[in-house]
């Protein structure tokens, strides 16, 4: 990167470097720290298990504290985080630090070159290597604030040795530096597993184990004088594990601890083009101003100076024709196939370095969103990966700040939050977890973007599947519009309103959501009498969007229905239906209670049913009897049926007039027949008498017939006769 002044092969010759590489390092910093660090702040929350409404609270408090924390509290966090991706696509390899700073009384993350940090050979990670050395340049002044504090040992350490190693030279040669004096202290600040006497590790029996312990051990180099040792473990923590205080940013692994990094990987690309670009600039340079042989008699003012356009010399030529007297070097012009050679160097090493941009002229406008997004993927899949690799790194740093700040938390927030919410207090770090605003999948805005027109794409086949404004509010977060919320707000943001507010909301199109404790048959007699209101219809009439506001108002409707179904059925039930709406959306019912509610609902929802549709015959009853027609209609029926009524009354009565005539018909053939054994009684009575006298007269005759032969036979009878 310096400018570099050439002698060779002669003084002024071409010193131009070819910018590969810097045009690869400055994309990906400027790409990577955009997507890293948004205005908006670079952390955001995570729920640790189950979703509740405090854990929800406790996260957007956590996510606003820790972003005010990196872009107000912490100035040089962003500049830090800079120069690590600077190092880290130059070098493959960059280091953070976190640790609280006593002098600042605030935790600290600042960038460590990879030449600061010393492991021992063959480690795998910093995790588990035994040994991690941060080399440290503190000034006598910052030495003096630590041991003041009592961070440091107050020990005279003497006057700081000026020394620049090799590597530092090195370093500021091909930054176009010259390191020269640094008259600061040389700390080693040493995370190491010691066995110190006095402090040995022991068993549940009290024996020592002999088991080496963590410890962070600072030395000063020159003087050799340890400064400070102190245990690196939690004091709650039985397994005495290592506290980490480094994140290792990788580029593109290698076979050791150390990554590859641009310079390895295109740095050959880079040197050829630069050789090239030279080679052409130099052969442009001899071909515009080309030198030559001369006999030694000619003479030419001003010697060999070149001649400037417009200006003629004077010659001295000693004999014949100046033509003669000089012979120009056969110089040629810039070669094509030279420059064609280093085109193809320089368009491969970009392409391998992901710095080739995509032609999107060459592709047609209709061009389907999934060949965009195909082509997208497969021109950035390295830095898709190296993107994935520091987001896994910067989750594992915001995971050590975090820790940090939950330790050393203030009691309230620095600031007055929009909200006037409660602070956040360390429960509420225990409750989250944080990760990155950036997204591992996606390397650039441009790739993200082309996703979500993907997504837009199968919405439109199917979009009542999908939460519309949920992926409104992402695209416009993608694209780095402020305030999201408030351009597009969602259900999830609103709160509870009272329903003549929710109309008002319907109708400017705004969303309204309805909550578990609301009188939702008030609600739903207001929405409906608002949707069968003249004046209402006739200006939804005149709207554009008629039929989507009225979609929203059905909906709404048709949610308070469903609150409302459920608080009935549960009354019937007798017990509690578990909510499975909102946070508890992705819980599961417990299997034994699943049959139980199930049976419950199967016998409370006959009983509903039929209330309901009692209900529902005499709500239509009475309608229909405010209808004018039905009132006529039903006029006419009370006229006919009360003159069914009257023939019915008739009809009655002329049947109990026969009736009572066939009564009295009966009666007179009863007495007719009565009489008529009366007289036959009579006349058997007068027969049996008639029969009676008739033998009685018939006796009698012949009575008298026997006594008359006796009358004559005897004169006494005869005598008394007489």
């Amino acid at each position: 990167m310096k400018l570099e002044e050439r002698t060779e092969p002669w003084a002024g010759a071409c010193g131009v470097t070819h910018p590969l590489m810097s045009e690869a390092l400055v994309k990906f910093q400027s790409e990577t720290i955009m997507d890293t660090f948004p205005s908006a702040g670079p952390v955001k929350t995570k729920i640790i298990g189950k979703e509740t409404v405090i854990k929800k609270e406790a996260a957007e408090r956590v996510q606003t504290d820790m972003n005010y924390r990196l872009t107000e509290q912490m100035p040089e966090y962003r500049p830090e985080h800079e120069r690590m991706l600077f190092g880290l696509g130059l070098a493959g390899n960059a280091f953070k630090k976190v640790y609280y700073d006593p002098s600042l009384r605030r935790q600290v993350s600042i960038y460590v070159p990879a030449e600061d940090i010393v492991v021992p050979y063959g480690a795998g990670s910093l995790k588990t290597a035994e040994r991690v050395t941060h080399v440290m340049r503190k000034t006598e002044n910052e030495m003096r604030k630590l041991q003041v504090s009592g961070f440091y040992l107050d020990v005279d350490l003497g006057e700081p040795v000026s020394t620049i190693e090799e590597v530092e030279k090195k370093i500021a040669e091909k930054l176009g530096f010259r390191a020269t004096t640094d008259d600061r202290y040389r700390i080693l600040e040493m995370h190491v597993d010691l066995d110190l006497p006095g402090y040995e590790d022991v068993d549940e029996d009290g024996e020592e184990t002999g088991i080496a312990l963590p410890y962070v051990v600072t030395v000063e180099k020159t003087t050799q004088t340890v400064l400070a040792i102190r245990r690196n473990w939690k004091p709650d923590d039985k397994t005495k594990q290592k506290r980490n205080h480094f994140v290792h940013y990788g580029y593109i692994p290698g076979f050791g601890f150390y990554y590859f990094g641009l310079i390895h990987l295109i740095g050959a690309y880079a040197k050829s083009g630069t050789s090239i670009l030279r080679q052409l600039v130099d052969a442009g340079t001899l071909s515009n101003l080309p030198g030559g042989l001369k006999s030694r008699g000619l003479r030419v003012k001003g010697d060999d100076t070149p001649i400037t356009p417009g200006e003629f010399r004077d010659v001295d030529v000693p004999s014949g024709s100046i033509r003669d007297n000089i012979l120009p070097l056969p110089y040629k012009e810039p070669s094509q196939v030279l420059a064609g050679l280093m085109n193809q160097i320089i368009e491969e090493g970009r392409r391998f370095a992901s710095a080739a941009d995509m032609k999107v002229s060459d592709m047609s406008a209709e061009t389907p969103v999934g060949t965009t997004l195909a082509i997208l993927e497969r021109t950035l899949k390295v830095m898709s990966a190296v993107q994935a690799r520091i987001h896994y790194a910067m989750q594992e740093e915001f995971r050590l700040l975090k820790d940090i700040i939950r330790d050393f938390l203030p009691p309230s927030y620095d600031f007055e939050p929009e909200d006037g919410r409660p602070s956040v207090k360390q429960t509420d770090y225990d409750m989250v977890d944080v990760v990155p605003v950036s997204d591992p999948n996606a390397a650039t805005m441009s790739q993200k973007v082309v996703q979500y027109q993907a997504v837009f794409q199968l919405a439109q086949s199917a979009p009542q599947i999908y939460n519309m404004p949920y992926l409104h509010r992402q695209m416009i977060d993608i694209l780095g519009v402020k305030n999201a919320d408030k351009i597009v707000p969602m259900e999830d943001d609103m709160r509870p309103r009272d329903p003549v507010t929710e109309n008002m909301n319907l109708l400017k199109g705004k969303p309204v959501k309805e909550f578990v404790y609301q009188d939702h048959q008030s609600h739903i007699a207001v929405h409906q009498m608002a949707m069968q209101d003249p004046k209402v219809q006739a200006v939804l009439q005149q709207n554009p969007n008629v039929q989507a506001m009225m979609a929203a108002m059905q909906a709404h409707i048709a949610e308070h229905v469903g609150f409302e179904y459920k608080k009935q059925m549960e009354q019937q039930m007798g017990i509690t239906i578990p909510d499975f709406d909102g946070e508890n959306e992705h819980e599961e019912i417990p299997k034994e209670m699943e049959p139980q509610i199930s049976q419950a609902a199967a016998q409370a929802s006959g009983i509903l049913l039929q209330q309901h549709q009692q209900e529902a015959q005499a709500q239509q009853a009475q309608q229909q009897m405010q209808d004018p027609i039905i009132q006529m209609q039903m006029q006419e029926l009370q006229i006919k049926q009360a003159e069914v009524q009257r023939k019915i009354a008739k009809d009655q009565a002329d049947a109990a007039a026969r009736m009572a005539q066939l009564e009295v018909e009966k009666q007179r053939i009863d007495a007719q027949k009565e009489i008529a054994g009366a007289n036959m009684a009579i006349k058997n009575i007068g027969d049996q008498r008639k029969e009676k006298v008739e033998g009685f007269r018939q006796g009698m005759e012949l009575m008298k017939m026997n006594m008359r032969p006796q009358k004559d036979n005897n004169p006494s009878f005869n005598k008394a006769k007489k």
